[in-house]
């Protein structure tokens, strides 16, 4: 996924579709939030940020980091993959 490009996902656990997590890439630069990431999360208060650090080297494994971004300040929570 181009990194300039930006994926919502609605979860819907209880049969209501609610907006839980927003997923991008960052392709030059480590899975971390950036500025603009804090500054559109103003608009998004308790959704999950998951970001993958995709390097465009083959030999780069993909890193995937998951915040919460609330009043400016950034939180790693745990990614669980299952």
């Amino acid at each position: 996924i181009d990194g300039r490009e930006l994926i919502a996902f609605a979860f819907a656990d209880d049969g209501e579709d609610e907006l839980t997590a927003i997923y991008h890439s960052h392709t030059r630069s480590a899975p971390y939030p950036s500025q603009t990431d804090v500054n559109f999360a103003a608009g998004w208060p308790g959704v999950e940020w998951l970001i993958v650090g995709v390097s465009k080297k083959e030999s780069d494994t993909p890193t995937a980091r998951s915040y919460l971004i609330e009043e400016g300040k950034i939180r790693e929570v745990e990614l669980e993959v299952t």
